[in-house]
């Protein structure tokens, strides 16, 4: 499928892309809920109400699954005109370098809001800049997905391509976790004395850092070289047709659906499962973080040869069960005589394992299904393809952050946990199931 193999530096600078966007979507994942919907003993105000919507709904679940419902609605539409570009120097870098600048910017002003306190117009700022946000990095990431079954014609080749891409993303999630550690700098040797100002200062540089990873991909990807340039003539409308009537692409969505829901949830949980049921300081979720990339990339070349000896299902689906054991460890979390920093490294720890085959082969299998129909079908809808597959991915990070700020009602502080734990047995049920779902999925024969 493309012009010419993709040497080793490439793949690298197709990396940063992923990077960088993961640096600014896990800012978001992670201290978004944190900084809206605090814990007493944060010491950061509250800037919206606290008070539930219907007795169940929360604004903050409402704000954030307003933004991605409509930015899920916004996918099919950019990977339509990705798909069937005409622009000559391509298909997809074009849109991206073009996202990368109102990428940074929204990113940024999530974390800015107009009032120091409780305000309404704080709410209606969050839901236009998380809105704004979400369009933006969509406009950059679905085509940088559609990149991927172009420039990796084999399977071998889509592994290895989604393992580089696995690296940026959770190099990303490293980089991201250093932000209230960056705060703290800010705090104690430059004498910012608002932790609010400290924490933006920090979100501002991270931001930069992401823009500047996504502008690598950019700058170093030569698509007319090492891309397929061909538009497709098939409408949206045919083309989603075709697309959802693909099973095997569906069993992958479903199962998908259920793990993104999963994850979302102990990504937002992290900094409460550290300070409220461990008592531990926030700042050591960068510590954890680095942990887990780095036990995580152990495993990493077993994931680039296994695949190809015992296939890559069976892979997924014990990392699902695994991941399933981590989410029952969170509900036990602080109420075993084990200490603190001990019980979450452990988990970290055995969580690194499921993590990285599950960050490496869904996308390889995605691409293989594409290429797969496109020699069935005789048209190129990488683009579609990949956004239906973040339609629902999205959604399911809404329902992930929604469903964990609603467990948040139930009890979010010190001696008054249990809205916390719950979502540790929710991601227990999900993962199971999405297991359980994957064993009906038909993996592709070379």
């Amino acid at each position: 499928m493309s012009h010419k193999s993709l040497p080793f530096g490439k793949q690298l600078a197709y990396s940063f892309g992923m990077m960088g966007w993961s640096v600014m979507f896990n800012l978001i994942s992670v201290i978004l809920i944190y900084f809206y919907q605090p814990p007493s003993e944060s010491g950061l105000p509250n800037f919206i109400t606290q008070v539930a919507v219907l007795g169940v709904f929360n604004v903050i679940a409402i704000v954030t699954s307003t933004g991605r419902f409509i930015d899920a609605i916004y996918d099919p539409f950019i990977a339509q005109y990705s798909d069937t570009s005409k622009n000559p120097k391509g298909r997809r870098v074009p849109l991206m370098k073009k996202a990368i600048l109102p990428s940074m910017i929204f990113c940024f002003l999530v974390f800015f809001p107009l009032k120091q306190e409780v305000s309404t117009m704080n709410i209606v700022w969050l839901v236009i800049v998380l809105v704004g946000f979400y369009v933006a990095s969509t406009t950059f990431v679905i085509p940088y997905y559609a990149l991927l079954p172009e420039l990796a014609p084999t399977s071998e080749d889509k592994v290895r391509l989604a393992t580089w891409q696995s690296v940026g993303y959770v190099f990303g999630i490293a980089i991201a976790s250093n932000t209230f550690n960056l705060a703290g700098l800010f705090q104690n040797s430059f004498g910012v004395e608002s932790k609010v100002v400290a924490l933006q200062c920090a979100v501002l540089i991270m931001c930069l850092l992401g823009a500047v990873f996504m502008a690598i991909t950019v700058f170093a990807i030569d698509e007319k070289e090492y891309g397929v340039n061909k538009p497709i003539a098939v409408p949206m409308k045919s083309a989603l047709k075709q697309t959802l009537a693909n099973k095997n692409f569906l069993l992958f969505i479903v199962a998908d659906f259920s793990y993104f829901i999963s994850i979302t949830i102990i990504t937002s949980g992290l900094l409460y499962y550290l300070t409220v049921l461990l008592g531990l300081d926030e700042s050591l979720g960068n510590t954890l973080m680095m942990t887990m990339v780095l036990v995580s990339f152990i495993f990493y070349p077993a994931l680039n040869y296994l695949p190809q000896k015992i296939g890559k299902k069976i892979i997924v689906i014990i990392s699902f069960g695994l991941l399933s054991v981590v989410f029952l460890g969170i509900y036990f979390l602080g109420k075993v005589k084990i200490d603190s920093e001990l019980q979450i490294y452990s988990l970290i720890v055995l969580a690194a394992i499921p993590l990285a085959s599950l960050n490496i082969l869904p996308n390889a299998i995605l691409a293989e299904i594409i290429e797969k129909d496109t020699l069935d079908t005789n048209t190129n809808k990488e683009g579609i393809y990949f956004a239906v597959r973040y339609f629902f991915v999205k959604i399911a990070q809404t329902v992930g952050m929604a469903l964990f700020s609603i467990f948040l009602l139930y009890g979010k502080d010190e001696g008054n946990d249990f809205g916390i734990r719950l979502s540790g047995m929710l991601g227990f049920v999900l993962c199971l199931l999405a297991a359980i779902i994957f064993t009906r999925f038909k993996e592709l024969k070379k």
